[in-house]
C-alpha cells in the first residue's frame, strides 16, 4: 500500500541524510470518461519535501540532481527488501553525492548487498571501497574500434584504483584507500 511504501522510503532517507524529511506517493485516477493512455489510467507523482517547513512538491520539479540519487536509493532500497529481486543494478545513483554523504551511501549499498546482488556503477572512493568486490571497467581502442573491458581487481589493485578515483597515486590517497578498505597502514 501506499502509506507502507511512503513510511519504508522515509526510513531510508533518514539514513540517507534526509532526517525530516517528507516523501509520499500521490495517484490520480482519470475520470470514467476518459480514454486509458498507454501508460493505464493512473497518475502516480512522487512528491517530496527535503526540509522541515516546507510542503512536499512534486520531486521532479524540486529535486536537486543529489537529492533525486538518494531518494531514487531510498525508493529502490524500500521495494527490495518487499520482494525477492536477486538483483539490483545502480548506474552512478550517487552522483553529485559527496563526502560523508557518499559513505552513507556506500555502507547502505553494502547493507542491501547482505540480501540481493549488487552492480553498482559508481566513480566514488567511498562507495566503490564499500563493495565485496572492486570491478574496473575501461576502454580500449583495438583496430579502430572502442571495446569495454572489465577486470576483477585484487585487494593490492584496488588501493591503487581507490587511489586513482580520489585523484591520484599520493601517499595520502594511498593511506585513505587503505582506510577505506579496512587495510593496515
Amino acid at each position: 500500500t501506499i502509506p507502507k511504501l511512503s513510511k519504508a522510503v522515509v526510513k531510508q532517507l533518514n539514513d540517507l541524510g534526509f532526517e525530516r524529511s517528507h516523501f509520499d506517493i500521490s495517484i490520480e485516477t482519470a475520470n470514467e470518461i476518459a480514454t486509458a493512455t498507454s501508460s493505464g489510467w493512473d497518475t502516480i507523482e512522487f512528491q517530496f519535501a527535503p526540509n522541515v517547513g516546507e510542503p512536499a512538491r512534486p520531486l521532479r520539479a524540486i529535486a536537486s540532481s543529489g537529492e533525486m540519487s538518494r531518494v531514487m536509493l531510498a525508493l529502490k532500497t524500500a521495494l527490495a527488501l518487499q520482494d525477492a529481486i536477486p538483483l539490483l543494478v545502480f548506474d552512478e545513483i550517487d552522483a553529485n553525492v559527496g563526502g560523508e554523504t557518499a559513505g552513507v551511501v556506500g555502507e547502505k549499498m553494502r547493507q542491501i548487498a547482505e540480501q540481493h546482488q549488487v552492480i553498482c556503477i559508481t566513480h566514488l572512493p567511498a562507495v566503490a571501497a564499500s563493495a565485496s568486490a572492486h570491478y574496473l571497467v575501461r576502454k580500449e581502442v583495438s583496430d579502430g574500434r572502442t571495446i569495454s573491458k572489465i577486470e576483477l581487481l585484487e585487494p593490492s589493485e584496488r588501493v591503487a584504483e581507490i587511489s586513482r578515483m580520489f585523484g591520484g597515486q599520493s601517499e595520502v590517497a594511498r593511506q585513505h584507500a587503505k582506510a577505506l578498505l579496512g587495510l593496515k597502514h
